[in-house]
């Protein structure tokens, strides 16, 4: 009966999360997707992100045809390059993302050592999710309450 109470209680923390992530997309400057992250660890958030533009760049994400511009972060790139520069490790941490992660963005995941990842959104590809299962890293769809 334990077992139960605490998988509701992550669930519970999920979609929690998720909801923040979702808010925090919100700061995003680009039109065309917003996106949001964040990484949690020992139930403390350690980093967030949102897609954007590097630092010190103007925040224009599309180009007058409405194309994302190449040099535009993911919000889980930015969460990572984040933590990476903090005191904080991103090693067995859950990264909650509202949108499911590129290929590109998967390798880093991987790498930065991010366990588990929960989003809401799919992505309009499939492979860097089927990466992150590759690497037996713990992927979990969740629906976000209204």
């Amino acid at each position: 009966m334990e077992n139960k109470a605490n998988q509701d209680k992550q669930f519970l923390l999920d979609q929690r999360y998720l909801k923040m992530a979702s808010v925090w997309a919100q700061n995003s400057y680009c039109k065309r997707r917003q996106v949001g992250a964040l990484l949690v660890k020992d139930k403390m958030i350690i980093s967030d992100g949102y897609n954007g533009t590097p630092s010190g760049f103007e925040n224009n994400c599309e180009d007058e045809n409405n194309t994302t511009f190449p040099y535009v972060l993911h919000a889980e790139a930015n969460a990572i390059t984040k933590v990476a520069k903090s005191n904080n490790s991103s090693e067995g941490a859950t990264l909650y993302v509202t949108s499911s992660p590129c290929m590109e963005c998967s390798k880093l995941i991987i790498q930065a050592g991010i366990k588990r990842v929960v989003f809401y959104d799919n992505y309009h590809k499939t492979d860097g999710i089927d990466l992150l299962r590759k690497a037996h890293i713990e992927v979990l769809q969740v629906e976000l309450e209204a």
